[in-house]
């Protein structure tokens, strides 16, 4: 199942206190990037985000995006300052790497 577009609307504008984020539709789903790095994604009208050691510790739910696809953790908050604060860690631990 494809994730519609009333879904991304409101992904992104969870993500709206975060300058730098942009997204790619790629066979019915969308790729989410902040300042050009890949952080998650949105498959099957679900929010994920990559699995880092810092979002690991978050207890989030592991779930596989799509069959085969490498895991990745379920967000589950609705605080777009809660959401900055994780993105921005995961993708400066990304950045480390």
């Amino acid at each position: 199942m494809a994730t519609n577009k009333d879904y991304l609307i409101y992904v992104l504008d969870l993500l709206r206190e975060i300058d730098g984020i942009t997204y790619k539709k790629m066979m019915g789903e969308y790729i989410l990037y902040y300042e050009g790095t890949i952080f998650g994604g949105i498959y099957d009208n679900r929010f994920l985000v990559k699995k880092t050691d810092y979002s690991s510790n978050l207890h989030l739910k592991e779930v596989e995006p799509y069959p085969t696809g490498k895991m990745m953790l379920l967000m589950d908050s609705e605080d777009p300052d809660e959401i900055k604060e994780i993105v921005i860690n995961i993708v400066n631990e990304m950045r480390k790497q």
